[in-house]
């Protein structure tokens, strides 16, 4: 099945719409027989990283906080001679360091990652405060990954961002490529703000946990499970994101090639001409939208 691709903002890469996270490189989850620390663990991953290149897709991310760099290791032995074409994103840390910190940082990334240079390294965040944002700026580590553009190092730069409403100084300084954001059914906050912003100013949007980070199934698990006999509340989730045409790329953990088969399926047989972006936010203007259809 063919994964539909978009251009990711000012970058200009093309990127498939499902992308892959790398925290399950880094992850262990016994109940479910996932160790990636193991050898066998480890091949699995390399596998699974193989796999789901060979079967389309574009966009993977990954980060040394993964696992303290298993996740950037296995991707670096999983990637290592590939001349197809994909675009590999990492990050480094923001608090409490300056611009040497930072280029040490992305350098040992270089190292596991197996690579002279890397399409995007994103500071790693949850929320920032409006001192946060002054102290990536104008304290160093902005420089620390401008110098590593300089130098051929990176090629692009960004941030992520749990709570999008945070992001909003970081968009406006005009200093970032990408951003990644926090963006799915249980927290749509970033479709009233950081995502209109990041748009406007033409920045590759990708969306960090678009599956609800596996919450949704487990509430509806104990609320609703007739909703999970019906349906699978993993394909509603990421249709959700891939409706909003400001999304670029969604990105997807997955362990096992028959995960990675299982997003691409959704992914790749999803059309739709609901178009997310268009939802009211308010309630006022769901009244007004419902009044709109009933005179028409």
């Amino acid at each position: 099945m063919n994964l539909p691709a978009v251009i990711f903002g000012r970058t200009g890469l093309s990127v498939t719409q499902l992308g892959m996270g790398g925290f399950p490189f880094g992850g262990v989850n016994e109940v479910q027989g996932w160790n990636p620390f193991t050898l066998e663990g480890r091949a699995q991953a390399v596998a699974t990283i193989r796999h789901a290149l060979q079967s389309g897709i574009t966009y993977f991310d990954t980060a040394p906080g993964y696992g303290d760099g298993n996740s950037e290791s296995i991707y670096g032995e999983a990637l290592e001679g590939v001349t197809a074409s994909y675009t590999l994103a990492t990050k480094c840390p923001w608090a409490n360091v300056g611009a040497a910190e930072v280029i040490a940082s992305v350098e040992a990334s270089l190292k596991r990652l197996r690579r002279e240079t890397v399409d995007v390294v994103q500071f790693h965040g949850g929320m920032f405060t409006e001192s946060d944002a002054r102290h990536i700026l104008e304290d160093g580590p902005l420089d620390g990954l401008d110098r590593l553009r300089e130098q051929g190092k990176i090629r692009f730069l960004g941030f992520t961002c749990e709570e999008p409403f945070t992001a909003l100084p970081l968009i406006a300084s005009g200093a970032f490529d990408v951003v990644q954001l926090r963006y799915n059914l249980l927290n749509h906050q970033a479709a009233e703000h950081a995502l209109p912003k990041a748009s406007a100013a033409n920045i590759g949007i990708a969306v960090m946990r678009p599956m609800t980070s596996g919450i949704l199934p487990r509430i509806l698990r104990d609320l609703a499970p007739e909703w999970l006999a019906a349906r699978d509340p993993y394909d509603v989730c990421l249709r959700f994101v891939l409706s909003d045409p400001r999304v670029h790329t969604a990105l997807v953990g997955a362990r096992w090639p028959h995960e990675v088969d299982r997003n691409i399926q959704i992914a790749a047989g999803f059309a739709s001409h609901f178009d997310l972006s268009q939802v009211p936010l308010r309630t006022a203007g769901i009244y007004q939208e419902d009044d709109r259809r009933w005179a028409g």
